[in-house]
């Protein structure tokens, strides 16, 4: 249950502003995230495509806030990209790691998709906070980029720099980008990570094969896990695909990561947000206790949870039984099988035979029926006893009566 991210902006490796969004639980002040991560995204894209935002937000429902940001030249960072290179991606990282523990605390879980991947699994080692280390479709070696410029290595090999179409957009890539990214070996630096891995990748993978997922995984000593993101592609376009990466981060991250401090919200306070998926569902949590609200599909809703009046009806029924368990208790009455069937409607307020004149007066109003079961061979007496102890139940009373809601908006 994420926040909107915030803005962030801080120096990279050459003193430009580089552009970053904070991802964070959407429990500010009342609890701390359980940890912090630090995301790397891929070759040329930015902090904002669509998996890294999916993945970022999903481990933020986690508890577990992300910071993201542009390599320098990149997205809304500022800076020359023809002047960067694998090791100025490392840098990078390693002033991102700096201001996360400057600011709040160092990231204990390092995500690095494609080329980000590899960048950090080579600043792993710089960043000694970090418990475990996740590559999405990353390539083994950093050089595996230069795949992506064809023709054009042979270009500015001999030009000292070139103009590259990459996806769609220009960019100067000079000698010195194709110097450092064959200098850079990886195979010693994993050997040495000393920190728990995850290798995401896709046995289908087009951009980088899946036998570099392969050579990662046997060079890196245990504890290492690998997992297929079968079906997907390089970018992780489909939502599904980077949500299936997140939960699986989250989940396998658990083993590696501080305990969870969760905020408990108080005896009669219900907290309530947006998922993100579908059109209503909700989360909602009470005490110990959560679960999804939401809509049948005939609403445009994906029924993965009650709906708002499923609720209310619940609670009606959930106080009747407790109100009639409370008497029948007290009065030494056996009610062996207690139970009661809630139904919730619209009806016009002519047609309600229940109702005061006041309601009968208006258009539309809700009604619940409430149908109480009980075991046992009770009298006529007692019956009616027992219905009118119903309509002693709190909850019965407050949709009676009605309420007052006050409402206010919080500042963030």
């Amino acid at each position: 249950m994420p926040n909107s991210p915030i803005r962030v902006e801080f120096e990279g490796h050459n003193g430009a502003k580089l552009a970053a969004r904070l991802d964070v639980p959407n429990h500010p002040g009342k609890t701390k995230p359980r940890a912090y991560a630090l995301f790397a995204h891929c070759f040329t894209c930015s902090k904002d495509i669509l998996a890294a935002r999916r993945i970022a937000g999903e481990l933020a429902r986690q508890n577990i806030a992300v910071l993201r940001f542009d390599f320098t030249g990149l997205g809304s960072s500022k800076g020359e990209f023809a002047s960067t290179n694998f090791s100025s991606n490392i840098e990078d990282l390693v002033q991102a790691a700096d201001w996360l523990r400057a600011h709040h605390e160092a990231p204990a879980l390092l995500i690095g998709h494609s080329l980000g991947g590899t960048a950090v699994l080579a600043a792993a080692h710089r960043i000694a906070e970090a418990k475990a280390v996740v590559t999405i479709a990353s390539p083994m070696e950093a050089a595996h980029v230069l795949h992506n410029l064809g023709d054009d290595v042979e270009t500015i090999e001999r030009e000292g720099a070139a103009e590259v179409d990459l996806g769609g957009r220009k960019f100067r890539i000079e000698k010195q980008f194709i110097d450092d990214a064959r200098e850079a070996s990886q195979t010693q630096r994993i050997g040495d990570l000393k920190k728990a891995l995850l290798v995401l990748h896709s046995p289908t993978d087009p951009q980088v094969g899946v036998e570099n997922a392969t050579s990662i995984f046997v060079a890196a000593k245990h504890p290492k896990s690998f997992v297929s993101l079968d079906g997907a592609d390089h970018l992780l376009t489909r939502g599904e695909d980077a949500v299936f990466a997140a939960n699986v981060i989250g989940s396998w991250a658990t083993r590696y990561l501080p305990e969870a401090e969760a905020a408990i919200p108080a005896e009669g306070h219900v907290e309530v947000s947006e998922t993100s998926q579908g059109k209503f569902q909700q989360a909602v949590r009470m005490r110990h206790h959560a679960f999804f609200a939401d809509e049948p599909e005939s609403y445009g809703g994906d029924d993965t949870g009650p709906t708002p009046y499923d609720l209310v009806a619940a609670g009606l029924g959930a106080c009747t039984t407790m109100t009639l368990r409370m008497y029948a208790d007290r009065k030494g009455i056996e009610l062996p099988d207690l139970s009661v069937e809630v139904s919730h409607g619209k009806v016009h307020g002519a047609d309600c035979a229940e109702c005061d004149e006041d309601q009968a007066a208006r258009n539309r109003i809700d009604r619940f029926e409430r149908r109480i079961s009980v075991g046992g061979n009770l009298d006529a007496q007692t019956r009616a006893k027992v219905l009118e102890i119903a309509d002693k139940c709190p909850v019965h009373k407050t949709l009676e009566h009605g309420s007052v809601v006050a409402t206010q908006m919080v500042e963030d």
